[in-house]
């Protein structure tokens, strides 16, 4: 099994669905990774052992995913210097808005990428993990222009069936 290069971290072990759809990214471009249910508040001590180590542990990119006040990315990134890539999760009683707003307010010197919130965060989280990654590997980053044809393909196919059906009518 090929050593981890991604790291995922959550909250609680309930932001899991969100992270499912990065799990399969993953998988389907053959990018190894992790997964740890860490917290910036119940586990501290344990989240800032995890970042400081991450590096040596060949870890090359962290994705965080927290609600609430989604201080965990701040504070994964604050004790590494790999890319760190934040998804704010829907939670009570701010629907998410409170994690985004965590997430986009780091103070300077500590950034936190942030994608989409929700389900579409855990594939784009991982798409731009992706891409951090084909910067230094050129078999991934053929492997995500082939992604990107496909994706613009699948979106012409789509209209040009509209376009089909909007002749017909």
């Amino acid at each position: 099994m090929a050593k981890p290069v991604v790291a995922v971290v959550m909250g609680s072990k309930s932001d899991l669905p969100i992270l499912q759809g990065a799990f399969k990214v993953f998988d389907s471009f053959g990018v190894a990774f992790t997964a740890r249910v860490l917290s910036a508040h119940r586990t501290p001590a344990e989240a800032t052992a995890f970042a400081a180590s991450a590096e040596a542990a060949g870890i090359k990119a962290i994705i965080c995913a927290a609600g609430m006040a989604a201080h965990l990315g701040g504070v994964i990134a604050a004790h590494t210097t790999l890319p760190v890539i934040g998804i704010p999760v829907a939670s009570e009683p701010f629907n998410g808005l409170d994690a985004l707003l965590a997430m986009v307010q780091m103070p300077p010197g500590v950034p936190v990428a942030t994608v989409t919130a929700g389900k579409a965060g855990g594939k784009n989280a991982a798409l731009y993990a992706i891409s951090i990654l084909a910067l230094s590997d050129p078999v991934l980053a053929e492997k995500l222009k082939e992604f990107r044809r496909k994706q613009a393909e699948q979106v012409l196919e789509a209209d040009a069936e509209l376009q089909d059906e909007l002749e017909s009518r």
